[in-house]
């Protein structure tokens, strides 16, 4: 059984989409929860019309002040009822036979204490696979998500987590700051050394917006520090030290040319203190 998990922020106009393609879904063992984020739109209208249609699942709705994705995440997480947890955003959707192709492979490591979760692939409108076909022989390979570079299983992927393993990695959450990179979490696994099963199968469709996360995701590292630090410490951990400085480096220098100098001073004095704790 897979949870399907939607954040979603001021996202009503797309949210449709999405929702029939879980009704046209072949397999209807899953649950949907959405975290309605604080949206100032008619999405809590457009859900609350569809929690009373007949459906051959359960709409599981919950509207938060807004906190950001990982906030969200997080609560989603305890109110899941399925050991798959599968995120997919407001501004995407899934194929017909998605949840059929995440419950067949997820079953397959559910019982094994070395995985973390499997992992289709995601494609843009054209159809073609984010990041190309993962370069290995089989239907699947095995690996962390630190090591998946080697198999040519770039950018985004549609991973399907166990629920109980993320319990055990909440996002941290700091006060005043809603934006965290999720990457601070799969790599946090990943340096634990939980595999992901990766097969190459699209099940995922994807439409990257203007208005979304990841082409806003540059002003969002800054205008969050504490979340960016935690990353760029954790980073440290798991890769070259000094190919992070660099990365820190032109980080510090894109909130100089933003914000000034007094602005770098008073995030790097965070940073010292970070590492201290």
């Amino acid at each position: 059984m897979v949870t399907v998990f939607t954040p979603t922020y001021n996202r009503g106009y797309r949210l449709g989409k999405l929702y029939e393609s879980l009704k046209s879904q072949t397999s209807k063992a899953f649950e949907w929860i959405i975290i309605n984020d604080g949206s100032t739109d008619d999405t809590d209208e457009i859900v609350k019309k569809w929690l009373k249609e007949e459906k051959d699942f359960p709409i599981i709705y919950k509207k938060v002040p807004n906190g950001g994705k990982h906030r969200a995440i997080n609560k989603a997480v305890q109110m899941a009822k399925n050991d798959a947890f599968f995120i997919v955003d407001s501004d995407d959707y899934l194929l017909d036979d998605a949840v059929e192709k995440a419950d067949r492979w997820f079953s397959q490591i559910s019982e094994n204490e070395n995985f973390a979760g499997v992992s289709g692939l995601k494609c843009e409108l054209d159809g073609k696979p984010v990041g190309g076909y993962g370069n290995f022989e089989g239907e699947y390979v095995d690996c962390t998500n630190l090591q998946r570079h080697l198999y040519n299983l770039l950018d985004d992927k549609a991973e399907i987590y166990k629920t109980s393993v993320l319990k055990k990695y909440p996002f941290p959450e700091f006060e005043g700051e809603n934006f965290l990179p999720e990457s601070l979490i799969w790599d946090s696994i990943a340096k634990d050394g939980y595999n992901i099963r990766w097969f190459n199968e699209i099940i995922y469709v994807c439409e990257y917006l203007s208005d979304g996360l990841t082409a806003s995701s540059d002003k969002k590292f800054m205008d969050n520090p504490k979340g960016f630090l935690s990353y760029l410490n954790m980073l440290e951990s798991v890769h070259n030290p000094k190919e992070v400085d660099v990365f820190r480096l032109q980080y510090y220098q894109n909130i100089i040319k933003t914000y000034g100098v007094d602005k770098v001073i008073e995030i790097i004095n965070m940073a010292n203190e970070m590492k201290r704790l």
